[in-house]
């Protein structure tokens, strides 16, 4: 297996960062662009993925976006962008860590071994998720609440793993949106605001008060167990 998959597009960088993981005892395999990147992820699986975002085709954004759709991939995103904004939005699309260039090989090493020893003490995924008396079967994309099942469309399901996947925490509007629906869908954001009002409907005792999705005005959503 490949250890970290180089998404790239400066060969010379590449193959100089390469050179330094090979003999700090890691496998790479380096692509130029986002889409060679996507294909090649879909016949293998690194341990990482380090991520340049001014790419050629798809930038560094939307390749995060793609993979963060089927997978739970450690993505360190390193990059000349180093304002607060473009770190914000690394890690709101699911980075694991973000690393200005030039980067330093020794701390970025340092940085890919931690990620993947987090990696390796995750416990066993399991088809069957519980948040409460919530029960999500994720093969069947099946939701119980109290041992009753839940019609969820498409999107309501989707949002629903979303939201539990990052309990506690407070997701943007942007974010959600950009997350089910895609940064170039063609969908409004008062479809978000639709969505999330029908999943109320559904999983919550009062959806005029819900407990578990809580508006954060002005912001977004946050989800809390109950």
């Amino acid at each position: 297996m490949t250890d970290i998959l180089i998404v790239e597009d400066n060969t010379e960088l590449a193959e100089l960062i390469q050179a330094f993981l090979f003999r700090e005892g890691f496998s790479c395999y380096h692509v130029g662009s986002a889409e060679e990147g996507l294909d090649w992820l879909k016949e293998n699986k690194p341990q990482v993925i380090l991520l340049d975002i001014m790419l050629p085709d798809m930038d560094g954004f939307a390749f995060c976006q793609n993979v963060r759709r089927t997978s739970r991939l450690p993505i360190f995103i390193m990059s000349a962008r180093s304002a607060k904004t473009d770190q914000l939005m690394g890690f709101e699309l699911g980075a694991d860590d973000y690393m200005e260039k030039p980067v330093d090989p020794d701390i970025l090493c340092a940085k890919i071994r931690a990620l993947i020893a987090r990696q390796r003490q995750k416990p066993n995924q399991t088809s069957k998720f519980v948040s409460g008396e919530l029960i999500i079967d994720k093969e069947a994309r099946r939701v119980y609440l109290n041992d009753k099942r839940l019609e969820l469309n498409v999107k309501e399901y989707d949002l629903l793993m979303l939201f539990i996947e990052n309990a506690g925490k407070t997701l943007h509007k942007e974010y959600l949106f950009n997350q089910i629906w895609g940064m170039d869908s063609m969908s409004e954001n008062q479809t978000l605001t639709v969505h999330i009002k029908m999943l109320r409907s559904k999983i919550e005792e009062d959806a005029r008060q819900p407990r578990r999705i809580q508006t954060v005005w002005g912001v977004g959503y946050r989800y809390e167990e109950i």
